[in-house]
């Protein structure tokens, strides 16, 4: 019997013992074939390396349908409903419902939810992410809009690049320099820090990205900057580059910086709400979530780098058909996972 898309998540407990979970170097899931490591969860029990056989309920949340799998007892339920995308989590609580009551399962013996989702994926592709700025060393703030000569049409003369996602304007640049080895050259300057947060509270921004060069060596200035920003703009989401992506090259971590705080604000009021009204229908497991990389991370992990997320819904298409593969004995197969 041919498997239905829904299970991509669901089959992803079967695997998830054999993956690690490394820090996501940019939006794209390479590393998910690199996993070499035992993963084990610190929130649930496990017998031999594997997760505790228990119940369990795993949601993947894309554009069009919200999926639901429930495992009991070797028995899979299922349900799928219509993705509400202006509050996400409605469909899920909804169908969380109707799946409890269908399989006559108390919400009490629930082990362990796991979510999958491309609604980073989508704010990224739609451009429906928060109003971001950036603060950069000064003279780099273009670093994320010239990145390479590297040109996805080589020979298109007319070709244009996608617009970044932080415009020009709220691009700004703070004078401080650290060498490659960690050295600080010339120090931060905290009262052009100030000003230009001021220019960006004008602007109305809703998150921030900082992104200092050579970070990834020494991270005082980042979090210096972000320590003082906060106390400015309070209710801005903050985004530093030696956190979310803390690796050489200015555009990789610049990118993924701004990326990560484009998304931020609508990730974190998103699972906020889907913790709390899974908690109100009884579910207080663990809820964990689906990453890139093949791995699981928190909630509050995810909140603060929804980045890791983007690819997570591929990511769990990719294990069910490894998983059906090794089931029937295949070692060569393609596999395809269309949305929408």
């Amino acid at each position: 019997q041919r498997p239905s898309v829904q299970l991509n998540t669901i089959n992803c407990f079967h695997q998830l013992h054999t993956l690690d979970t490394p820090v996501i170097r940019t939006p794209i899931p390479s590393t998910i074939w690199r996993s070499r490591q035992r993963y084990q969860s610190p929130f649930i029990q496990t017998r031999g390396g594997r997760m505790s056989e228990g119940t369990k309920l795993a949601v993947d949340i894309g554009g069009t349908f919200t999926d639901l799998v429930l495992e009991r007892d070797g028995t899979q339920h299922q349900t799928k409903l219509l993705t509400t995308s202006a509050a996400p989590e409605e469909a899920v609580l909804e169908g969380a419902r109707r799946i409890l009551d269908e399989s006559g399962t108390p919400a009490s013996e629930i082990a362990l939810v796991i979510h999958g989702t491309t609604l980073a994926t989508n704010s990224l592709i739609e451009r429906k992410g928060a109003k971001t700025g950036l603060i950069a060393t000064e003279g780099f703030r273009d670093s994320v809009e010239i990145a390479y000569e590297h040109r996805f049409e080589q020979y298109d003369l007319y070709m244009d690049r996608p617009a970044p996602l932080v415009p020009r304007h709220r691009r700004l640049g703070v004078p401080e320099r650290v060498a490659a080895d960690g050295e600080v050259l010339l120090a931060l300057d905290e009262d052009v820090l100030i000003e230009q947060a001021r220019v960006l509270e004008g602007e109305g921004i809703e998150a921030l990205a900082i992104c200092f060069l050579h970070s990834y060596m020494n991270t005082d200035h980042e979090r210096r900057a972000r320590d003082l920003i906060a106390d400015i703009l309070p209710n801005v989401a903050i985004t530093i580059s030696s956190e979310v992506c803390p690796e050489i090259r200015e555009y990789e971590r610049m990118s993924t910086a701004c990326a990560n705080a484009y998304v931020q604000p609508m990730m974190a009021r998103y699972l906020g709400e889907l913790e709390s009204g899974l908690a109100g229908i009884g579910l207080t497991s663990p809820l964990l979530l689906m990453m890139s990389s093949g791995g699981i991370t928190t909630v509050e992990t995810a909140s603060r780098q929804p980045i890791r997320l983007v690819e997570s819904g591929p990511a769990g298409g990719a294990i069910l058909a490894r998983n059906i593969a090794a089931q029937n004995g295949l070692d060569r197969v393609l596999s395809f996972d269309m949305g929408g």
